[in-house]
């Protein structure tokens, strides 16, 4: 515990005289008549973008706001890798028997994710009967004010890794865990490697193939004889989408991330354009302010280890780095995994994919469901109100997942 530290962000003013000067020099590509969002992020919004982050936005305040958080940092070494210093966020609940919860992030994410949804996670009202959590957000190896790995192969496996080992370092034997993105294949590696200690999971980015008579016969026949309706259907539409319109960045981020990454490290323009995009496609109409999005790719600009490195979670997580036989796939993430570990899912209209109930259920034990008929991909920051309602419920007094963590019943 000697090594966890206090941490504060304090961007130097050299840093923020640079990010103007590079905002000032920008060069803007011309664009199609009636383009729109068609072939990505229009010129006129990343140029009203680039002039109010360069003229009108104040990271400063940004800064200050940030700081209000309970945020520090460890020393973390994975297996075969140098120690890293690791930044997360950690707010205990006043309730002596809450549950140890830990909320990982995905891409283009960051730990502001959890910036409206940890305190009402850890000091619930009391005449609500909610369950309180001890809150952990981690900032991912290679994101934001954590350090970065210096060899290859620091893939699945090593995320989960981290977080695990965080979570033994800060006391918690015994935990409970949220994410969607990268956040909910690294949450499965974890159910996968350390089942005795993350005894749940709940995720916001279901996923799953239909299911096989040989595995899962109940499911199997569930998905035979029921039509799919109206909304599954929509389902298959956006997951068609997100596949033939909006998944290019993956292929290339899982391919030549340096190639890419020269730009993104050299023009503040570039990163803009290139998390815009995703933050506007890949939620559910949120009405994103220019505030937001300029600290949202804030964070990634002054990250720790540049804006290029979080690209390579793609690479490192597709390629193959060790034994075929007992790799951390993404593949394998997607699969039943059993070893006691509850599973808890939130569907929304507006993810990546979107699958019908019988695929997902062929993940695990699942003990908790529900569909919303509103929210996107970045579900913790689009709709807190919803992800704080299922993860209460899912490890409530009469939830699936209550009391699965030992002297923890959140009450």
């Amino acid at each position: 515990m000697t090594d966890i530290q206090a941490f504060t962000i304090s961007i130097p003013e050299s840093s923020l005289s640079d990010l103007k000067t590079r905002l000032s020099l920008a060069r803007f590509p011309d664009e199609l008549d009636g383009a729109e969002w068609h072939y990505g992020a229009p010129l006129s919004d990343v140029k009203r973008l680039t002039g109010h982050w360069k003229d009108k936005y104040t990271w400063q305040e940004a800064e200050k706001k940030l700081n209000t958080l309970p945020q520090y940092t460890t020393t973390i070494a994975c297996e075969g890798f140098e120690p890293l210093r690791i930044h997360f966020v950690h707010a205990q609940s006043s309730t002596k028997n809450a549950i140890p919860l830990l909320f990982v992030h995905g891409w283009p994410g960051s730990f502001i994710e959890a910036t409206k949804i940890y305190d009402k996670l850890t000091s619930p009202d009391p005449s609500s009967g909610a369950p309180a959590f001890h809150f952990v957000a981690i900032s991912l190896p290679n994101y934001a004010f954590s350090e970065a790995p210096k060899k290859k192969g620091f893939a699945l496996a090593q995320y989960a890794e981290t977080c695990h080992k965080l979570m033994l370092k800060l006391g918690y034997e015994e935990y409970v865990s949220q994410g969607g993105d990268w956040g909910y294949y690294i949450t499965r590696a974890m159910s996968l490697l350390y089942p005795q200690h993350c005894k749940a999971t709940h995720i916001n980015f279901a996923q799953g193939n239909p299911p096989s008579w040989f595995t899962h016969p109940t499911l199997a026949l569930q998905h035979a004889i029921t039509p799919y309706t109206p909304a599954q259907k929509e389902g298959f539409a956006r997951t068609k989408w997100f596949l033939d319109e909006s998944s290019g960045y993956r292929l290339q981020q899982s391919t030549r991330p340096q190639t890419l990454g020269y730009a993104l490290a050299d023009s503040p323009v570039a990163l803009l354009a290139w998390i815009y995009e995703k933050l506007h496609d890949w939620s559910d109409s949120y009405p994103w302010t220019d505030d937001e999005v300029c600290t949202w790719v804030s964070i990634y600009w002054f990250s720790t280890a540049g804006p290029a490195a979080n690209l390579r979670i793609y690479y490192e997580a597709t390629h193959e780095w060790d034994n075929p036989a007992t790799r951390v796939t993404r593949d394998r993430c997607r699969e039943y995994i059993g070893g006691g570990v509850k599973l808890g899912m939130s569907h929304n209209p507006k993810e990546l994919r979107v699958v019908p109930s019988s695929w997902a259920r062929t993940q695990g034990d699942t003990v908790f469901e529900k569909f919303h008929d509103s929210g996107g991909h970045f579900f913790a920051y689009e709709k807190p109100e919803h992800l704080i309602a299922d993860v209460r419920e899912m490890f409530g007094k009469k939830g699936g997942a209550a009391g699965v963590v030992k002297g923890s019943d959140g009450y």
